[in-house]
């Protein structure tokens, strides 16, 4: 692989001339250390952090001629209006490492450790510049897209860490719980398996309640944090409470019981990319002969059709010392393939100050509809079906079961099965 298969195109530079003030902003605005330096478009030199901050502190001839007030650091930072007029070739750096297009990238990463640089402007054979590439650039292009999507333990770690902790859950549950129950007495339903059960939210409930709950995830993170909740909770309750970190088939395997219900709630199951059918299968094995099956799922019809392919934008406030707010967006990809659908699920956080990137993370995910989910229920042994449409505005929820499906309206897909 060579580097112009990996490189971006689209570079920031400064001019020699320029205002060191507009490397800064570039600098601090893309989160990036290094600038280049061209004159026209040949590359003359680099503006880094290090160079900037640098001009705050004395020369050592500086030093050695007035000891006193170059110690003075109060009196440094009030040189920063001064170091940010400077023009862009006071400090540049003129000792320039470059790299040309063809360039294997293992042998340009070589280049990068041996002379300690994070970035290597790329340039045609008259010293132009045409690209830049980043040790993270090397780093996805021969590990990152070797790797499966983060839909399994490293996304729901993301989302036990930051998204799950700024959830209303009260909220949700006070919505759901009302829905659930009344299938639950419909159905005579005394144990329960919670499917993707996250941070233990609705499995806590339902054990408060007097239902025997098994809540599992593929993910440590969630199952720690569920288990964190449980202790607050009365003997009596826990002790029809577990917790556990696996794949469902393999609880099913292990158990060798029947559940009176089955949830696999807030779109658990297209997170099985690959087994979410062979889930609901199992599921219908394992479910009591008067039992029922319930799934929320999102509704990608609403996505990609009259949302435009953005789940949520919201603002959620925090009581952390350093952070003010985070605000969550989710997007989708078009499910070019009608199979699946990429999720793409990015953080900031507000320092007080500014908004500042937090994180990122993508999640490959089974594509499923208002018909395809149905029909493999069906497919599954189960005979009654329902579909029922709901809305979350980001912090606000729905009931599951009151309002008829609308493919255009609906935020939530919820199903109701049985045998």
């Amino acid at each position: 692989m060579k580097v112009q298969d990996v490189m971006s195109r689209e570079v920031d530079f400064v001019k020699p001339n320029d205002p060191v003030e507009r490397a800064a902003l570039l600098i601090f605005g893309h989160n990036i250390h290094t600038i280049p330096v061209c004159e026209g478009k040949k590359v003359i030199g680099m503006i880094t952090e290090k160079d900037i901050l640098q001009r705050f502190f004395p020369s050592v001839q500086e030093f050695m001629e007035d000891f006193v007030h170059s110690s003075n650091f109060e009196s440094m930072e009030e040189k920063a209006s001064v170091i940010l007029s400077l023009p862009v070739s006071k400090i540049m750096s003129k000792i320039i490492y470059t790299v040309k297009a063809d360039t294997p990238i293992l042998k340009a990463h070589a280049m990068m450790s041996a002379k300690q640089v994070g970035r290597l402007p790329v340039v045609d054979d008259e010293n132009n510049l045409i690209g830049m590439l980043t040790k993270g650039d090397v780093f996805r292009s021969l590990i990152g897209d070797k790797l499966l999507f983060t839909e399994n333990e490293d996304y729901n770690d993301f989302l036990s860490k930051t998204y799950y902790q700024s959830v209303d859950s009260k909220n949700r549950l006070s919505f759901e719980m009302p829905d659930l129950e009344n299938e639950f007495r419909k159905h005579s339903v005394k144990t329960v398996l919670d499917i993707g059960c996250g941070t233990g939210d609705h499995s806590i409930e339902m054990a408060k309640r007097g239902y025997v709950v098994f809540g599992i995830d593929r993910s440590q993170a969630m199952i720690d944090e569920a288990n964190r909740h449980k202790q607050g909770l009365d003997p009596k309750y826990a002790k029809n409470l577990t917790f556990t970190c696996k794949d469902a088939e393999e609880l099913f395997d292990e158990l060798k019981v029947d559940f009176d219900a089955i949830l696999i709630l807030g779109n658990t199951l297209s997170h099985n990319t690959i087994n979410y059918k062979k889930l609901v299968m199992k599921s219908s094995e394992y479910l009591s002969s008067k039992g029922v099956f319930i799934i929320q799922n999102t509704n990608f019809a609403k996505i990609v059709g009259p949302k435009k392919r953005l789940q949520n934008f919201s603002i959620v406030p925090q009581s952390e010392k350093l952070i003010k707010e985070y605000a969550f967006l989710e997007f989708y990809d078009q499910p070019e393939d009608k199979k699946t659908i990429l999720k793409t699920f990015a953080i900031l956080a507000h320092d007080k100050n500014r908004w500042r990137w937090s994180g990122i993370r993508n999640s490959l995910m089974a594509y499923t509809d208002h018909n395809t989910l149905p029909a493999l229920i069906k497919k599954s042994g189960f005979k009654n079906i329902k579909t029922y449409g709901s809305n979350f505005d980001g912090r606000t929820w729905d009931y599951l079961f009151r309002k008829p499906f609308d493919p255009e309206k609906s935020d939530w897909l919820n199903i109701i099965a049985t045998k």
